[in-house]
């Protein structure tokens, strides 16, 4: 028979085991962006880093309670500063694949966005096939290659721009690696590339190309044909990435994603950034 004592004891264990979790987590942490993908995340003139991801970060922490510090860092040497210590998180539009799985751990997602094609409106490629159609190579990885054998027809002959480090880049690498592409560090000289016609056409993460198309004139810049997601180019979704042992920093991390996506504070969000909600409905 459980005496009083015990079933109070039993009643607090798991209030104790909530406080130990709590007590895990850092009341300090230093998060990694890129500063270099609008409108996700860029630099600002005076040094100072906007856009939707270092919004997202204010309110993250706040959910969880931690002070963050948001440092700057170039995109190909982002998940080798994660490893060795430099920050303790990474909320710079990384999709999950295989291979980063293999190094870092990540939290829920909080936002979805396929890689897609961006054109001048005076290009030819503005007419890419299956425009507006969405293809996962991995769900579908029949119907994708399909639509991959026909694009590589139409690109056959002209320059593609992909960032250097991106699941954009693999997928050209993989998909079109017969044909012409150029590999630039940032994806603002990216955008710079295809604005100057020194390139045809851009493959990134779609809602980066916003930023790009609203600095231009009206049609200078236009998507063309289809997206990807899947395989390669990982889940279409966005995530926190993390060192495997940070467990309760990482957990705490998704309780906050699942209630800002919830609650509809990242669909306001999402949708102030890039004119269309791409929070994550579960």
């Amino acid at each position: 028979m459980l005496t009083r004592r015990t079933i109070l004891a039993l009643a607090v264990m798991p209030l104790l085991a909530g406080t130990a979790v709590a007590q895990n987590l850092p009341d300090h942490i230093t998060i990694a962006t890129e500063g270099a993908y609008p409108p996700w995340n860029y630099t600002n003139s005076d040094g100072s880093l906007g856009g939707y991801e270092i919004d997202l970060t204010k309110i993250l922490c706040e959910r969880m309670k931690i002070k963050c510090d948001v440092v700057p860092q170039e995109w190909s040497g982002i998940i080798p500063g994660l490893t060795v210590g430099k920050y303790d998180a990474i909320i710079a539009s990384m999709g999950v694949t295989e291979e980063r799985k293999k190094v870092v751990a990540f939290s829920k997602p909080y936002a979805k966005a396929p890689n897609g094609f961006l054109t001048t409106g005076d290009n030819a490629l503005k007419d890419l096939p299956d425009a507006g159609q969405s293809f996962d190579l991995a769900k579908s990885p029949k119907d994708a290659e399909a639509a991959i054998e026909v694009l590589k027809g139409k690109l056959a002959g002209k320059v593609i721009g992909v960032q250097t480090g991106t699941t954009a880049a693999t997928f050209a690498s993989q998909y079109f690696k017969n044909l012409e592409i150029r590999e630039y560090p940032s994806f603002e000289q990216l955008g710079l590339e295809l604005t100057a016609a020194r390139i045809d056409v851009a493959i990134a993460n779609v809602t980066a190309f916003k930023a790009v198309i609203d600095a231009n004139a009206k049609g200078a810049l236009v998507f063309a044909g289809p997206t990807f997601a899947g395989g390669v180019l990982g889940l279409g979704t966005t995530n926190v990435a993390l060192r495997p042992k940070d467990d309760a920093l990482r957990a705490a991390f998704d309780d906050a994603i699942t209630a800002i996506n919830k609650d509809g504070t990242n669909k306001a969000l999402t949708a102030k950034w890039f004119g269309v909600d791409i929070s994550i409905h579960e």
